[in-house]
């Protein structure tokens, strides 16, 4: 009991050091930010305790102004706030949408809609929320060839399977591109390029909070993306507690604190019990002393190792099975 107690404290000293060397820089004041802000207050989202910043050690995010006690609610964000499948087919695209020959999937509507309101600059509505967007990602699908040669085998198959994914994406919605011609003034192909398109996608992919959509006569697939600006700046710690949720009450998608956040640190969420294979793949990182971390073993491997085994074959059956493989 002792040994286990001092281990506690040891690594408590040792996280409260680590949270005393990092530093932080408002970027409040920067235009870009106070554009945000005015654009959440004029759609309904009170004054905030959080703050943009940029750390030393995770880059941009949000901390708070004052204490943050257990169970106080981090962030609750107006659905007028979120940019949902409902903004897009209530647009200027949801009739291209509503007439097009197939239904379309929530993510394609999605980003195209942000690839649209991108290339609008500053006549768009969502200016604002578009600008202070990461102009490029760290996900796998932009990564050089020379980066995803040195990959696991695993991890570069599941690469190369989010690069077709975006390949196929923008190959086999060329005809829907072309019908929008009459909503840009720019040739189509000038507009949504591939690299458009995979900048979206990873826009969505990384960035959208999970708000489960009702069914439609125009979507195709479960929609339940909903893009949520400021709050997406929210950070992923792997041993924080939230609890997050749309909150059909008060119309907000809410984050509550489980244990709280001291005055002026960075305030972090949990994106889920990710290993950091499932962190890179999704949202281009990887987190240190990772609870959820393993190993990912290669059949063949498991082949080598256990060739002797005469109930191998049923095992390898079993594992396959069970998804374990």
């Amino acid at each position: 009991m002792g040994s286990c107690s001092r281990r506690v404290g040891r690594a408590a000293r040792k996280r409260r050091q680590k949270e005393e060397n990092i530093h932080s820089v408002s970027l409040s004041p920067q235009q870009q930010y106070v554009r945000l802000m005015k654009f959440l207050h004029q759609r309904g989202f009170p004054s905030s305790r959080l703050q943009p910043a940029l750390f030393s050690d995770t880059g941009r995010g949000l901390k708070t102004l004052r204490n943050l006690q257990p169970g106080e609610m981090i962030i609750s964000l107006p659905e007028s706030c979120l940019l949902t499948t409902s903004t897009v087919l209530d647009s200027y695209l949801g009739q291209y949408i509503k007439s097009w020959n197939r239904r379309l999937s929530p993510l394609l509507v999605l980003c195209v809609f942000l690839v649209c309101e991108r290339h609008r600059g500053e006549v768009s509505d969502w200016f604002p929320y578009i600008d202070v967007l990461p102009s490029t990602y760290t996900c796998p699908v932009y990564f050089s060839d020379d980066v995803i040669d040195v990959l696991p085998a695993d991890v570069r198959k599941r690469a190369m399977d989010q690069r077709k994914a975006v390949h196929q994406l923008h190959l086999s919605n060329q005809d829907f591109f072309r019908s929008l011609q009459p909503v840009l003034n720019q040739p189509i192909e000038d507009v949504l390029t591939h690299e458009a398109l995979r900048w979206a996608w990873c826009s969505v992919n990384s960035r959208s909070v999970f708000m489960s959509r009702p069914p439609n006569n125009f979507l195709s697939g479960q929609d339940n993306y909903a893009l949520a600006p400021f709050l997406d700046l929210l950070n992923h710690r792997p041993d924080v507690q939230v609890k997050a949720s749309f909150n059909q009450q008060s119309g907000c998608y809410e984050i509550i604190s489980v244990h709280g956040t001291k005055r002026f640190q960075q305030v972090f969420i949990n994106y889920g019990s990710h290993d950091n294979q499932r962190l890179l793949l999704e949202y281009g990182f990887v987190t240190m002393d990772n609870p959820h971390s393993v190993v990912y073993v290669e059949t063949d491997l498991l082949w080598d190792v256990l060739k002797g085994d005469k109930s191998l074959d049923q095992k390898i059956k079993f594992l396959r099975e069970h998804d374990y493989l």
